[in-house]
Protein backbone atom coordinates (compact mmCIF):
# COMPACT_ATOMS: atom_id res chain seq x y z
CA UNK A 1 0.00 0.00 0.00
CA UNK A 2 1.09 3.24 -0.67
CA UNK A 3 -0.37 6.48 1.45
CA UNK A 4 -0.51 10.35 0.21
CA UNK A 5 0.84 12.50 2.48
CA UNK A 6 -2.12 14.42 2.38
CA UNK A 7 -4.38 14.12 5.85
CA UNK A 8 -7.78 13.98 3.89
CA UNK A 9 -7.09 11.60 1.35
CA UNK A 10 -5.53 7.49 1.63
CA UNK A 11 -5.07 6.27 -2.15
CA UNK A 12 -4.10 2.35 -2.13
CA UNK A 13 -1.97 1.40 -5.79
CA UNK A 14 -2.13 -1.54 -6.93
CA UNK A 15 1.10 -4.45 -6.94
CA UNK A 16 2.45 -5.50 -10.00
CA UNK A 17 1.35 -7.63 -12.39
CA UNK A 18 2.58 -9.79 -15.18
CA UNK A 19 1.05 -10.10 -18.50
CA UNK A 20 0.17 -13.42 -19.84
CA UNK A 21 3.43 -15.41 -21.05
CA UNK A 22 5.70 -12.68 -20.20
CA UNK A 23 7.54 -11.17 -17.47
CA UNK A 24 7.01 -7.45 -17.84
CA UNK A 25 7.08 -5.58 -15.05
CA UNK A 26 4.35 -3.30 -15.52
CA UNK A 27 3.47 -1.96 -11.27
CA UNK A 28 1.71 0.85 -10.58
CA UNK A 29 4.04 3.08 -9.18
CA UNK A 30 3.79 3.84 -5.55
CA UNK A 31 3.06 7.71 -5.04
CA UNK A 32 6.12 9.60 -3.59
CA UNK A 33 6.21 12.59 -1.54
CA UNK A 34 6.10 15.42 -3.76
CA UNK A 35 8.72 17.39 -2.10
CA UNK A 36 11.39 14.94 -3.23
CA UNK A 37 10.57 16.15 -6.63
CA UNK A 38 10.38 19.80 -6.20
CA UNK A 39 6.17 20.23 -5.80
CA UNK A 40 4.35 21.02 -2.61
CA UNK A 41 1.83 18.47 -0.95
CA UNK A 42 0.40 21.18 1.12
CA UNK A 43 -0.01 22.85 -2.35
CA UNK A 44 -1.41 19.06 -3.83
CA UNK A 45 -3.96 19.36 -1.22
CA UNK A 46 -5.74 22.65 -2.73
CA UNK A 47 -6.28 20.77 -5.73
CA UNK A 48 -7.77 17.48 -3.84
CA UNK A 49 -10.23 20.53 -2.20
CA UNK A 50 -10.82 22.21 -5.51
CA UNK A 51 -12.07 19.06 -7.23
CA UNK A 52 -13.99 17.79 -3.77
CA UNK A 53 -15.61 20.75 -4.76
CA UNK A 54 -16.49 20.29 -7.95
CA UNK A 55 -18.04 17.29 -6.76
CA UNK A 56 -19.89 18.74 -3.84
CA UNK A 57 -21.71 20.91 -6.13
CA UNK A 58 -22.77 18.66 -8.30
CA UNK A 59 -20.66 20.25 -11.32
CA UNK A 60 -18.95 16.59 -11.75
CA UNK A 61 -20.04 13.28 -10.57
CA UNK A 62 -16.53 11.96 -10.21
CA UNK A 63 -12.78 12.19 -11.59
CA UNK A 64 -9.49 10.71 -11.31
CA UNK A 65 -5.92 12.97 -11.66
CA UNK A 66 -2.42 11.43 -11.81
CA UNK A 67 0.00 13.78 -11.78
CA UNK A 68 3.86 12.73 -12.40
CA UNK A 69 6.80 14.73 -11.98
CA UNK A 70 11.03 13.89 -12.99
CA UNK A 71 9.04 10.36 -13.86
CA UNK A 72 7.49 10.36 -10.47
CA UNK A 73 3.86 10.07 -9.51
CA UNK A 74 3.17 12.54 -6.75
CA UNK A 75 -0.83 12.99 -7.39
CA UNK A 76 -3.05 9.99 -8.12
CA UNK A 77 -6.73 10.47 -6.78
CA UNK A 78 -10.12 9.75 -7.04
CA UNK A 79 -13.23 11.74 -6.54
CA UNK A 80 -16.76 11.61 -6.40
CA UNK A 81 -18.88 8.57 -8.66
CA UNK A 82 -18.12 6.08 -10.63
CA UNK A 83 -21.80 5.80 -10.82
CA UNK A 84 -24.08 8.05 -8.27
CA UNK A 85 -26.97 6.44 -9.13
CA UNK A 86 -26.02 3.26 -7.52
CA UNK A 87 -23.77 4.98 -5.07
CA UNK A 88 -20.61 3.74 -6.22
CA UNK A 89 -17.48 5.37 -4.91
CA UNK A 90 -14.65 6.04 -8.50
CA UNK A 91 -11.60 4.63 -7.70
CA UNK A 92 -8.67 5.27 -8.81
CA UNK A 93 -8.40 2.34 -11.36
CA UNK A 94 -11.33 2.74 -12.86
CA UNK A 95 -12.00 2.96 -16.80
CA UNK A 96 -13.08 5.67 -18.80
CA UNK A 97 -13.76 6.42 -22.82
CA UNK A 98 -11.15 8.54 -23.91
CA UNK A 99 -12.50 9.80 -27.20
CA UNK A 100 -10.25 11.55 -28.75
CA UNK A 101 -7.31 10.49 -26.62
CA UNK A 102 -6.88 7.73 -28.85
CA UNK A 103 -5.62 9.83 -31.44
CA UNK A 104 -2.16 9.91 -30.10
CA UNK A 105 -1.90 6.45 -29.21
CA UNK A 106 -2.79 5.84 -33.31
CA UNK A 107 -0.98 8.55 -33.98
CA UNK A 108 2.71 7.10 -32.56
CA UNK A 109 1.27 3.25 -34.48
CA UNK A 110 1.78 5.61 -37.98
CA UNK A 111 5.30 6.57 -37.06
CA UNK A 112 5.94 2.63 -35.35
CA UNK A 113 5.22 1.88 -39.14
CA UNK A 114 7.69 4.79 -40.24
CA UNK A 115 10.44 3.91 -37.91
CA UNK A 116 9.07 -0.02 -39.40
CA UNK A 117 10.01 0.82 -43.10
CA UNK A 118 6.42 0.09 -43.71
CA UNK A 119 5.35 3.94 -45.01
CA UNK A 120 6.42 7.35 -44.82
CA UNK A 121 4.10 10.16 -43.76
CA UNK A 122 4.70 12.19 -46.61
CA UNK A 123 3.34 9.35 -48.61
CA UNK A 124 -0.20 10.06 -50.28
CA UNK A 125 -2.73 8.52 -48.78
CA UNK A 126 -4.21 6.31 -51.68
CA UNK A 127 -0.82 4.25 -51.20
CA UNK A 128 -2.17 2.07 -48.73
CA UNK A 129 -6.03 3.01 -49.16
CA UNK A 130 -6.77 3.40 -53.10
CA UNK A 131 -10.43 4.95 -52.57
CA UNK A 132 -8.43 8.48 -51.40
CA UNK A 133 -6.42 8.60 -54.82
CA UNK A 134 -8.92 11.29 -56.21
CA UNK A 135 -10.69 12.91 -53.26
CA UNK A 136 -12.77 16.10 -53.70
CA UNK A 137 -13.84 19.45 -52.08
CA UNK A 138 -16.79 21.60 -51.28
CA UNK A 139 -15.54 25.13 -52.24
CA UNK A 140 -17.51 28.04 -51.34
CA UNK A 141 -18.62 30.65 -53.75
CA UNK A 142 -20.75 33.72 -52.85
CA UNK A 143 -24.23 33.44 -51.66
CA UNK A 144 -23.44 30.49 -49.39
CA UNK A 145 -23.58 28.12 -52.60
CA UNK A 146 -20.30 25.73 -52.99
CA UNK A 147 -18.92 23.81 -55.94
CA UNK A 148 -17.66 20.07 -55.53
CA UNK A 149 -14.24 20.11 -57.21
CA UNK A 150 -11.56 17.71 -57.22
CA UNK A 151 -8.98 18.43 -54.80
CA UNK A 152 -6.14 19.94 -56.34
CA UNK A 153 -3.35 17.00 -54.70
CA UNK A 154 -3.64 14.00 -52.95
CA UNK A 155 -3.86 14.26 -49.03
CA UNK A 156 -0.41 12.27 -47.60
CA UNK A 157 -0.18 10.83 -43.96
CA UNK A 158 0.98 13.89 -42.98
CA UNK A 159 -1.84 15.95 -43.73
CA UNK A 160 -3.79 13.21 -41.50
CA UNK A 161 -1.20 13.50 -38.51
CA UNK A 162 -1.51 17.42 -38.63
CA UNK A 163 -5.64 17.49 -39.08
CA UNK A 164 -4.75 19.69 -42.31
CA UNK A 165 -6.25 17.39 -44.65
CA UNK A 166 -9.39 19.34 -45.31
CA UNK A 167 -11.43 16.23 -43.63
CA UNK A 168 -13.94 17.01 -40.65
CA UNK A 169 -16.64 15.05 -38.67
CA UNK A 170 -19.16 15.89 -41.74
CA UNK A 171 -20.45 19.24 -39.99
CA UNK A 172 -19.17 21.16 -43.15
CA UNK A 173 -20.80 22.22 -46.42
CA UNK A 174 -22.17 19.09 -47.68
CA UNK A 175 -23.69 18.18 -44.56
CA UNK A 176 -26.40 16.28 -45.74
CA UNK A 177 -24.34 13.92 -47.74
CA UNK A 178 -22.92 12.73 -44.29
CA UNK A 179 -25.81 12.55 -42.74
CA UNK A 180 -26.91 10.38 -46.15
CA UNK A 181 -23.81 8.42 -45.58
CA UNK A 182 -24.69 7.91 -41.94
CA UNK A 183 -21.06 9.21 -41.36
CA UNK A 184 -20.85 12.60 -38.93
CA UNK A 185 -19.58 12.66 -35.28
CA UNK A 186 -16.95 10.98 -33.97
CA UNK A 187 -18.70 8.05 -32.53
CA UNK A 188 -17.89 4.79 -34.00
CA UNK A 189 -18.63 1.91 -31.08
CA UNK A 190 -22.37 1.00 -32.47
CA UNK A 191 -20.91 0.64 -35.73
CA UNK A 192 -21.77 -2.85 -37.54
CA UNK A 193 -18.67 -2.64 -40.13
CA UNK A 194 -15.11 -2.97 -40.05
CA UNK A 195 -13.78 0.76 -39.75
CA UNK A 196 -12.45 0.13 -43.40
CA UNK A 197 -15.41 -0.03 -44.90
CA UNK A 198 -16.42 3.30 -43.36
CA UNK A 199 -13.51 5.08 -44.23
CA UNK A 200 -13.79 3.87 -48.05
CA UNK A 201 -17.46 5.34 -47.96
CA UNK A 202 -16.16 8.30 -46.35
CA UNK A 203 -13.69 9.00 -49.15
CA UNK A 204 -16.58 9.51 -51.92
CA UNK A 205 -17.68 12.31 -49.93
CA UNK A 206 -16.81 15.92 -50.16
CA UNK A 207 -14.10 17.34 -47.55
CA UNK A 208 -14.14 20.42 -46.61
CA UNK A 209 -11.00 22.15 -47.75
CA UNK A 210 -7.62 21.33 -49.80
CA UNK A 211 -4.96 19.80 -48.42
CA UNK A 212 -2.82 21.39 -46.42
CA UNK A 213 -4.55 24.85 -46.57
CA UNK A 214 -6.63 24.58 -43.37
CA UNK A 215 -6.56 23.19 -39.64
CA UNK A 216 -9.54 20.77 -40.14
CA UNK A 217 -10.21 18.73 -37.20
CA UNK A 218 -12.47 15.44 -37.76
CA UNK A 219 -11.99 11.98 -39.59
CA UNK A 220 -8.42 11.94 -39.96
CA UNK A 221 -7.16 9.88 -37.89
CA UNK A 222 -9.31 6.78 -38.26
CA UNK A 223 -8.47 7.52 -42.22
CA UNK A 224 -4.88 6.84 -40.31
CA UNK A 225 -6.30 3.72 -38.32
CA UNK A 226 -7.29 2.36 -41.55
CA UNK A 227 -3.67 2.71 -42.74
CA UNK A 228 -2.25 0.78 -40.00
CA UNK A 229 -4.12 -2.18 -40.73
CA UNK A 230 -3.08 -2.22 -43.86
CA UNK A 231 0.83 -1.07 -43.87
CA UNK A 232 0.67 -3.42 -40.89
CA UNK A 233 -1.00 -6.50 -41.84
CA UNK A 234 -3.03 -6.55 -38.59
CA UNK A 235 -6.53 -5.43 -37.39
CA UNK A 236 -5.89 -1.87 -35.81
CA UNK A 237 -6.56 -3.53 -32.24
CA UNK A 238 -3.78 -6.13 -32.21
CA UNK A 239 -1.41 -3.35 -33.89
CA UNK A 240 -1.52 -1.11 -30.60
CA UNK A 241 -1.96 -4.22 -28.56
CA UNK A 242 1.27 -6.06 -29.45
CA UNK A 243 3.22 -2.71 -30.51
CA UNK A 244 2.19 -0.19 -27.42
CA UNK A 245 -0.25 -1.57 -24.98
CA UNK A 246 1.63 -4.89 -23.64
CA UNK A 247 5.04 -3.43 -24.07
CA UNK A 248 4.25 -0.82 -22.02
CA UNK A 249 2.18 -2.70 -19.29
CA UNK A 250 -1.40 -0.86 -20.36
CA UNK A 251 -3.09 -3.67 -19.55
CA UNK A 252 -6.35 -1.94 -18.95
CA UNK A 253 -6.55 -0.12 -22.27
CA UNK A 254 -8.81 -1.50 -25.32
CA UNK A 255 -11.70 -0.70 -27.84
CA UNK A 256 -14.13 -2.96 -25.94
CA UNK A 257 -14.47 -4.17 -22.33
CA UNK A 258 -14.30 -7.54 -21.57
CA UNK A 259 -17.91 -7.96 -19.69
CA UNK A 260 -16.41 -9.05 -16.65
CA UNK A 261 -14.73 -5.37 -16.07
CA UNK A 262 -17.93 -3.57 -17.27
CA UNK A 263 -18.33 -2.54 -13.60
CA UNK A 264 -15.26 -0.42 -13.89
CA UNK A 265 -16.14 1.44 -16.45
CA UNK A 266 -17.31 4.87 -14.89
CA UNK A 267 -20.77 6.33 -16.28
CA UNK A 268 -20.98 8.94 -18.27
CA UNK A 269 -23.20 11.95 -17.35
CA UNK A 270 -24.59 15.31 -19.19
CA UNK A 271 -24.49 19.24 -17.64
CA UNK A 272 -27.93 20.36 -17.58
CA UNK A 273 -29.88 23.86 -16.10
CA UNK A 274 -31.40 21.05 -13.64
CA UNK A 275 -28.04 19.70 -12.71
CA UNK A 276 -26.35 16.59 -13.62
CA UNK A 277 -28.34 13.97 -15.64
CA UNK A 278 -27.14 10.34 -16.81
CA UNK A 279 -26.30 9.89 -20.31
CA UNK A 280 -28.82 7.66 -22.32
CA UNK A 281 -28.18 3.93 -22.20
CA UNK A 282 -26.69 2.68 -24.45
CA UNK A 283 -27.02 5.95 -26.04
CA UNK A 284 -25.11 7.60 -28.87
CA UNK A 285 -22.68 10.21 -28.74
CA UNK A 286 -24.52 11.74 -25.64
CA UNK A 287 -24.45 8.38 -24.01
CA UNK A 288 -22.73 5.42 -22.24
CA UNK A 289 -22.06 4.28 -25.67
CA UNK A 290 -21.89 0.45 -27.08
CA UNK A 291 -18.05 -0.38 -25.06
CA UNK A 292 -19.80 -3.42 -23.96
CA UNK A 293 -22.77 -4.53 -25.38
CA UNK A 294 -22.53 -3.72 -29.22
CA UNK A 295 -21.26 -5.26 -32.24
CA UNK A 296 -17.14 -4.88 -30.96
CA UNK A 297 -16.48 -4.79 -34.45
CA UNK A 298 -15.46 -1.26 -35.67
CA UNK A 299 -12.23 0.30 -34.28
CA UNK A 300 -12.25 3.64 -34.57
CA UNK A 301 -8.38 5.32 -34.53
CA UNK A 302 -10.16 8.80 -33.93
CA UNK A 303 -12.35 8.10 -30.59
CA UNK A 304 -12.82 4.43 -29.80
CA UNK A 305 -10.33 3.36 -27.36
CA UNK A 306 -11.31 2.88 -23.05
CA UNK A 307 -8.63 3.28 -20.54
CA UNK A 308 -7.17 4.16 -17.13
CA UNK A 309 -5.56 7.32 -15.64
CA UNK A 310 -2.63 5.59 -14.84
CA UNK A 311 -2.05 3.17 -18.02
CA UNK A 312 -2.63 7.07 -20.18
CA UNK A 313 0.07 8.10 -18.04
CA UNK A 314 2.95 5.24 -18.83
CA UNK A 315 2.18 6.01 -22.72
CA UNK A 316 2.46 9.88 -21.69
CA UNK A 317 5.79 9.11 -19.77
CA UNK A 318 7.21 7.27 -22.74
CA UNK A 319 6.83 10.55 -24.83
CA UNK A 320 8.30 12.24 -22.14
CA UNK A 321 11.41 9.96 -22.42
CA UNK A 322 11.98 10.54 -26.06
CA UNK A 323 10.05 7.09 -26.51
CA UNK A 324 11.58 4.90 -24.07
CA UNK A 325 10.23 3.56 -20.59
CA UNK A 326 11.90 1.29 -18.15
CA UNK A 327 13.86 0.11 -20.60
CA UNK A 328 11.52 -0.65 -23.49
CA UNK A 329 11.73 1.77 -26.70
CA UNK A 330 8.68 2.29 -28.23
CA UNK A 331 10.00 5.30 -30.78
CA UNK A 332 13.56 6.95 -31.30
CA UNK A 333 14.28 10.41 -29.52
CA UNK A 334 14.35 12.16 -32.84
CA UNK A 335 10.84 10.59 -33.64
CA UNK A 336 9.34 11.81 -30.83
CA UNK A 337 10.78 15.38 -31.54
CA UNK A 338 9.16 15.21 -34.52
CA UNK A 339 6.14 14.49 -33.49
CA UNK A 340 6.08 17.50 -31.32
CA UNK A 341 7.04 19.89 -33.24
CA UNK A 342 4.11 22.53 -34.54
CA UNK A 343 3.94 21.50 -38.21
CA UNK A 344 0.97 23.80 -39.35
CA UNK A 345 2.62 27.01 -39.02
CA UNK A 346 -0.24 29.48 -38.24
CA UNK A 347 -3.08 27.24 -39.15
CA UNK A 348 -4.28 26.50 -35.45
CA UNK A 349 -4.72 28.67 -32.80
CA UNK A 350 -2.40 31.56 -30.95
CA UNK A 351 0.05 30.99 -28.97
CA UNK A 352 -0.73 26.97 -29.94
CA UNK A 353 0.56 24.83 -32.93
CA UNK A 354 -0.32 21.13 -33.77
CA UNK A 355 2.50 18.60 -34.79
CA UNK A 356 1.72 14.87 -35.10
CA UNK A 357 -1.32 13.93 -33.39
CA UNK A 358 -0.35 16.55 -30.19
CA UNK A 359 -1.45 20.49 -29.99
CA UNK A 360 1.83 22.15 -29.03
CA UNK A 361 2.60 25.50 -27.58
CA UNK A 362 4.46 27.99 -28.61
CA UNK A 363 4.02 31.33 -27.00
CA UNK A 364 2.67 31.29 -22.83
CA UNK A 365 1.37 34.93 -23.05
CA UNK A 366 -0.89 34.19 -26.14
CA UNK A 367 -2.31 31.45 -24.42
CA UNK A 368 -3.03 32.51 -21.55
CA UNK A 369 -2.53 30.16 -18.72
CA UNK A 370 -0.29 28.52 -17.20
CA UNK A 371 2.40 26.55 -19.80
CA UNK A 372 5.87 26.18 -20.57
CA UNK A 373 6.90 26.57 -24.54
CA UNK A 374 7.02 22.92 -26.14
CA UNK A 375 4.37 21.40 -24.30
CA UNK A 376 1.92 19.04 -26.12
CA UNK A 377 -0.93 17.42 -25.36
CA UNK A 378 -4.80 16.94 -26.41
CA UNK A 379 -8.43 15.63 -24.47
CA UNK A 380 -11.22 13.96 -25.19
CA UNK A 381 -14.92 14.83 -26.04
CA UNK A 382 -15.90 13.36 -22.62
CA UNK A 383 -14.06 16.37 -21.03
CA UNK A 384 -11.21 14.43 -20.39
CA UNK A 385 -7.77 16.02 -20.94
CA UNK A 386 -3.66 15.42 -20.18
CA UNK A 387 -0.67 17.08 -21.64
CA UNK A 388 2.97 16.79 -21.04
CA UNK A 389 5.29 19.50 -19.98
CA UNK A 390 9.13 18.62 -21.50
CA UNK A 391 10.60 21.76 -19.14
CA UNK A 392 9.06 20.79 -15.92
CA UNK A 393 9.31 16.72 -16.63
CA UNK A 394 5.54 17.20 -15.62
CA UNK A 395 3.00 14.43 -16.81
CA UNK A 396 -0.78 14.83 -15.86
CA UNK A 397 -3.91 13.00 -16.57
CA UNK A 398 -7.38 14.26 -15.95
CA UNK A 399 -10.20 11.28 -16.49
CA UNK A 400 -13.99 11.88 -15.99
CA UNK A 401 -17.40 11.91 -18.01
CA UNK A 402 -19.27 14.48 -18.51
CA UNK A 403 -20.51 15.66 -22.19
CA UNK A 404 -21.54 18.10 -22.37
CA UNK A 405 -19.90 20.00 -19.89
CA UNK A 406 -21.89 22.87 -19.95
CA UNK A 407 -18.70 25.06 -19.79
CA UNK A 408 -17.07 23.79 -16.20
CA UNK A 409 -13.89 25.47 -15.65
CA UNK A 410 -12.55 22.76 -13.64
CA UNK A 411 -9.85 21.96 -16.61
CA UNK A 412 -8.64 25.51 -16.00
CA UNK A 413 -8.34 25.31 -12.29
CA UNK A 414 -6.13 21.59 -12.65
CA UNK A 415 -3.69 23.65 -14.63
CA UNK A 416 -3.73 26.66 -12.52
CA UNK A 417 -3.80 24.12 -9.45
CA UNK A 418 -0.66 21.94 -10.69
CA UNK A 419 1.69 24.55 -11.72
CA UNK A 420 1.27 26.71 -8.66
CA UNK A 421 2.08 23.53 -6.78
CA UNK A 422 5.93 23.35 -8.51
CA UNK A 423 8.24 24.72 -5.73
CA UNK A 424 11.64 24.20 -7.11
Amino acid sequence: MSVNTNPRRVVTFLLAWVLAGACLAAEDRAVVRAEDVGMSNERLGKLSDAMDGYVERGDLAGAVVLIARRGEIVFHQAFGERDREQGDAMETSDIFRIASQTKALVSTAILILEEDGKLLISHPVSRYLPSFKQTTVAEDREGGRYDIVPAKREITLRDLLTHTAGVSYGDGPTAYLWERAEIQGWYFANRDELVRATIDRLAALPFDAHPGEKFIYGYSTDILGAVVEVASGKPLDEFLSTRIFEPLGMRDTQFYLPPDEADRLATVYSAADSGLQRAPDPGHMVGQGNYVNGPRKSFSGGAGLTSTAHDYSRFLQMMLGGGELDGTRILSRKTVELMTTNHVGEKYRPGLGFGLGYRVVLDVGAMGEHSSVGEFGWGGAYHSTYWVDPSEQLVVVYMTQLIPAGGLDDQKTLRALVYSAIID
